[in-house]
């Protein structure tokens, strides 16, 4: 008997990636470079924060 999962992981993935590819839609070759340049730099600094944070506690 197959239980009911709270969480699916993959259905989580192909969610987030469908989000990302409605952003980037539209958007120049340069445009989409300029997204993901943003979006990594917001990425290290939360994890710069979350190892900061880490450290202090």
């Amino acid at each position: 008997m197959a239980t009911k999962k709270s969480f699916d992981c993959v259905d989580m993935k192909h969610r987030g990636a469908a989000k990302v590819q409605a952003k980037l839609a539209g958007m120049s070759y340069e445009q989409q470079l300029e997204y993901w340049r943003t979006r990594t730099d917001e990425l290290l600094d939360f994890q710069r924060k979350a190892i900061r944070n880490r450290k202090a506690s």
